[in-house]
């Protein structure tokens, strides 16, 4: 397998659409025709990861964080930036990155957390926007089955857990093909009426390329009359943190105590407790300071996140229970996640799960 087979299966799980704009994601060091020999998978990617690569014959890192996020205008080997990216490229190896494409997918990074904790009911605690496209087309009669099946192969009309969806409307299309046209029905020169389906289906934006390249694929025009429009629904599958509900109340210590041994955490810096038992429990990896409006707006009764300045604490108001177990703990479990992802889709190939520590803080 090549380098562009194994990403190509990462961002069907975690399309790469759906990062947020500030981010560098995708391969960020070496070619993507490259051969595979194995696939190491890691949070970081420090020049102890790409030494644990070259010794367990892996020429593809697959990390969660970028390790190139601004621009580089010189590679001199003065950071630790550039010198995992000089070691790399002098061991022929590439670099992948897919970050907040996976803090945004339906079963990324917040949904590991929800499963760590014990969480049900799950939902996006906030949907990302502009995520989903509608097209509207217009089919002879003859050939409605053909052209839908076609889309539908290619993910169109997916909504949640249904599939096939679309809404048509019957009507009678005009056109008429001068010299140089080849019209699949009527004659050059002539107004031609045709019998149409008005068909029309949603999409998620990520496979816009692939949806237009079904639909003219399949359908018998020269020309194919569509248009493709950006929709406002909200879209609950995709975006940053979730927030689900415990199987029963506990009391807010039993509930950092239990945070505390799930996640591994040395310790749990938290807001004031409000006497509440705590059920409804809000997530988000990483760095989640602006999520602590929509936590409190879902009613959550704690918000699990890490990177809380001291200020921000006194945004729970006597609403929620803000607890921040720190970055590295939060997203401890993505690359268990993405390992236990790629041995599924590819179980004769070599995934290994990194031993190298990546966490840059600790605690005395």
């Amino acid at each position: 397998m090549t380098v562009k087979d194994i990403t190509q299966i990462l961002e069907d799980f975690a399309p790469l659409a759906y990062a947020e704009d500030f981010d560098n994601v995708g391969l960020l060091v070496g070619n993507a025709s490259t051969e595979v020999s194995g696939v190491l998978v890691t949070l970081d990617t420090l020049e102890n990861v790409v030494d644990e690569a070259i010794a367990k014959k892996c020429n593809l890192i697959v990390s969660f964080h970028p390790i190139i996020f601004g621009g580089l205008k010189k590679i001199t080997g003065k950071n630790y930036v550039e010198r995992v990216v000089i070691k790399a490229i002098k061991n022929d190896i590439a670099i992948y990155s897919n970050h907040t494409a996976l803090d945004n997918a339906r079963h990324g990074v917040n949904a590991k957390i929800c499963e760590i904790l014990g969480l049900s009911n799950t939902q996006i605690l906030i949907p990302q926007k502009n995520t989903i496209k509608k097209l509207t087309t217009y089919i002879p009669n003859d050939n409605l089955e053909e052209v839908k099946n076609a889309l539908f192969t290619a993910g169109a009309g997916e909504i949640g857990n249904y599939s096939g969806c679309s809404f048509t409307v019957e009507g009678n299309g005009t056109y008429k093909a001068n010299e140089d046209a080849n019209p699949a029905k009527g004659s050059i020169g002539t107004t031609h009426t045709e019998n149409e389906i008005m068909f029309t289906c949603v999409f998620g934006k990520n496979e816009e390329s692939v949806i237009i390249k079904a639909l003219l694929s399949s359908h018998p025009y020269e020309e194919v009359a569509y248009d493709i429009q950006t929709i406002e629904n909200t879209n609950q599958y995709i975006g940053m943190g979730m927030v689900g509900k415990l199987d029963k109340e506990i009391t807010e210590t039993e509930f950092l105590d239990h945070l505390k041994l799930k996640m591994n955490a040395k310790l749990v810096r938290h807001s004031s407790f409000l006497n509440k038992p705590i059920k409804k429990v809000a997530v988000l990896g990483g760095s989640g300071s602006f999520a602590i409006g929509a936590a409190k707006a879902a009613g959550a009764d704690v918000f699990v996140t890490a990177d809380l300045k001291y200020h921000q604490f006194y945004e729970a108001e006597n609403q929620i229970v803000l607890a921040d177990i720190g970055h590295f703990e939060t997203e401890q479990f993505t690359k268990n996640l993405l390992v236990d992802y790629l041995t599924k889709k590819i179980p004769n190939f070599a995934i290994h799960l990194s031993e190298s520590i990546t966490n840059p803080i600790n605690y005395f």
